[in-house]
């Protein structure tokens, strides 16, 4: 008879033991469960002890990796049926420390040193006005060439050269482009042991890798070595200068350029000088805006200045004031067409241009049929598209009328 069929038991009691009876295990079937539930543990036992050897070995190994030798080439072998081939990868461990090693040695410091009255006597002394950076980028017999920003040496009565070995040169001014704020130096042959070589600016690409070197906040950070990327090329900044003003072409970089950076190299990854570095927006908020003046250039003014000792640049003989800067009343009306020009503001009497009839109070409108609309445009325009022996057609207003001036450009040591 079933346990459903079985009468109602009397109390819990006793349908619990019947049910207990009911469901009892025999004692030679709970012998193998036993028998199994050994193995696996055993089993499971063995299992977690050398999972826990492995990690030991392993993590043992982690420690130990900083120990272990470097290969300098790692290759990866293909396993089963994968399509997939790994590359041998290089570490070239130290590449760009080799580059910035033997380029920091063509990088010297530049002091340019001053003249100073004393308030309490009637003599002079020599005091350092300010540190900046140079490059050595050519060596003959008797001298070696230093390339640095015009303004780092602007005024000095003596330059002082502080070269990678530590020595100290006394400089000589070869010549100098106030305009494009370059100057060239030279020095004794003797205390140079390595020049460095400009590239080709004209091949640079935002993104190009690239290293400023120089002497930041002075000499005790000499040869100072920032990286960065080009952040763009042909930047036109526009810059004062003593030679009045004026707009440079230039390369701009994310590495950091401070004060003290200025006249330092800005080399590309071969090593070679794709620009000097001069100038850096340095106002709040504003960070990553580095400039530096192309190799390409720099090289041929630096070339001139070797050759001549200045730069030889068209000269017309007017002083020049842009037509929006001047006040309404003090010249007569214009018509409403010019939009802008130059004021010639004062005249060289011994000029071509006041030879060719040129007065002051005339308004230069055009150079040869291109439009003028500033003074600076006029500089920028003759100092680009002409050079001296040229013959040009001025356009000008005189007393409200147009007229046209031709004349010939000479040459002379200032500007415009």
């Amino acid at each position: 008879m079933s346990l459903d069929e079985q009468k109602p038991f009397d109390n819990d009691t006793e349908y619990h033991t019947e049910l207990q009876k009911k469901e009892e295990i025999p004692k030679d079937k709970k012998k193998g469960r036993a028998f199994l539930s050994s193995i696996s543990a055993g089993v499971l036992g063995s299992a977690i002890t050398l999972g826990f050897v492995t990690f030991t070995d392993s993590f043992a190994n982690d420690e130990n990796v900083e120990n272990q030798p470097k290969t300098e080439e790692v290759t990866t072998t293909p396993t089963g049926s994968s399509n997939v081939n790994a590359t041998p990868v290089s570490t070239q461990t130290g590449s760009l420390a080799d580059i910035v090693e033997e380029a920091s040695q063509a990088i010297v410091g530049i002091v340019n040193i001053q003249q100073q009255r004393q308030f309490y006597s009637n003599t002079t002394q020599n005091v350092q006005s300010g540190t900046g950076s140079g490059i050595l980028f050519k060596k003959e017999e008797d001298h070696a060439y230093v390339v640095t920003n015009y303004h780092v040496i602007e005024g000095a009565y003596d330059v002082e050269v502080s070269l990678y070995n530590g020595e100290k040169a006394s400089a000589k001014l070869v010549g100098a482009d106030p305009l494009t704020d370059l100057a060239v130096l030279k020095i004794d042959a003797e205390h140079v042991d390595s020049v460095i070589d400009f590239g080709d600016s004209s091949n640079l690409r935002p993104g190009d890798q690239v290293l400023a070197i120089g002497n930041p906040l002075g000499l005790d950070l000499s040869r100072t070595v920032t990286q960065g990327i080009v952040s763009a090329v042909n930047r036109s900044i526009p810059v004062s200068t003593s030679a009045g003003e004026w707009e440079l072409n230039v390369i701009q970089t994310d590495a950091a350029i401070n004060p003290g950076n200025s006249g330092g190299a800005l080399i590309n990854t071969k090593g070679e000088v794709i620009g000097i570095n001069s100038l850096k927006i340095a106002q709040n908020g504003v960070e990553g805006l580095g400039f530096a003046i192309p190799s390409n250039d720099l090289v041929p003014i630096v070339n001139e200045i070797i050759q001549n000792g200045e730069v030889e640049r068209p000269y017309m003989g007017v002083g020049l004031v842009s037509l929006d800067e001047v006040p309404h009343f003090y010249l007569p009306e214009l018509p409403e067409s010019v939009e802008g020009g130059a004021v010639v503001q004062n005249l060289d009497p011994n000029s071509a241009a006041a030879k060719a009839g040129i007065k002051v109070k005339d308004v230069i409108v055009s150079i040869n049929g291109v439009e003028v609309k500033s003074s600076n445009e006029i500089r920028k325009y003759l100092y680009t598209e002409l050079k001296v022996g040229d013959e040009v057609k001025l356009g000008i207003y005189r007393d409200g009328k147009p007229i046209t001036i031709s004349m010939t450009l000479t040459s002379k040591d200032s500007g415009i």
